[in-house]
């Protein structure tokens, strides 16, 4: 694990909050999350829906009104990982999100330290269906963590975990935002921000294409790519990604991080009890107290 001081990381139980989306089309998209992804409605505000699992917002849908899609090399959103309990949770939502539209599904692989299954909604944000393995079959080769993309076979994986009591259990069971993945423009620019001035730790790296960051020595709450947007710019004001939300234990670390970015020249608003600023692609990243 990194040996970099303690004083400039985030703190060890950050974890990631309700993810936002800029929606065109309200009805098409709540639906979607509902009957594919089994999310719930939670509430009903800040002109948008919230949905989630048991009462825990995950995804806030906020209209859109106006805005376009974004380009496929532009900065942004790569996918929203949703992390379930155990593999008959994950595999019970892998069944409906394929039922509802099985154009959607996007791949799956196994990452070592996780099983994972790739969707893309309407609209064209990427969704990630996936749950960890126990952490203490993690490999760590010092402060990296050992991933890599294996096969993995979603029918052999449902024919495996698939059952007729954990597809009954879907709503009553529990899910979380695991982490972000976003596109951004180069990989030097998003460490030099999201490391050494935000204070994630790194945990891996993929041929200077791909960064993975976390807090606590998890595997990665955020990873930045520039598979697709190599060379991008700052954003435009488009659908898809609205805010990531991540929350910290209290004030204090929020005021900590908010004096951080103040050296660093990283313009933010402060309200005491929370921080929004953007990253150097105007993705736009709240930090509160939970």
């Amino acid at each position: 694990m990194s040996s970099t001081d303690t004083s400039d990381l985030l703190p060890a139980d950050l974890t990631m909050g309700t993810l936002m989306l800029k929606v065109g089309n309200m009805a098409v998209m709540t639906d979607y999350y509902q009957r594919a992804l089994g999310l719930q409605v939670v509430a009903e505000q800040d002109a948008g829906v919230y949905l989630g699992r048991l009462g825990k917002p995950l995804v806030h849908l906020a209209p859109g009104k106006g805005l376009t899609l974004p380009g496929r090399g532009e900065a942004g959103l790569f996918h929203t990982a949703l992390l379930f309990e155990n593999q008959g949770a994950l595999a019970a939502t892998v069944a409906s999100a394929a039922r509802f539209d099985a154009s959607l599904f996007a791949g799956s692989a196994d990452h070592l330290v996780s099983e994972a299954f790739y969707f893309t909604d309407p609209e064209g944000n990427g969704i990630e269906l996936y749950r960890d393995r126990p952490r203490d079959e993690w490999n760590w080769h010092g402060s990296a963590v050992v991933m890599d993309t294996l096969a993995l076979s979603p029918q052999r994986f449902l024919d495996e975990h698939l059952t007729e009591d954990v597809l009954a259990e879907q709503l009553a069971t529990a899910a979380e935002i695991g982490h972000v993945h976003l596109q951004v423009g180069d990989v030097d620019s998003a460490e030099d921000f999201y490391v050494r001035t935000l204070g994630f730790e790194k945990t891996a790296g993929f041929h200077g294409q791909a960064l993975f960051v976390s807090a606590g020595g998890y595997h990665h709450h955020m990873a930045m790519n520039v598979w697709n947007s190599s060379g991008a710019g700052p954003r435009k004001d488009t659908l898809g990604l609205g805010e990531v939300l991540l929350h910290v234990p209290g004030t204090d670390d929020v005021g900590v991080l908010a004096d951080r970015l103040r050296v660093a020249g990283v313009a933010a608003h402060h309200t005491g009890a929370e921080l929004r600023f953007e990253d150097p692609w105007r993705n736009k990243l709240r930090v509160a107290v939970l």
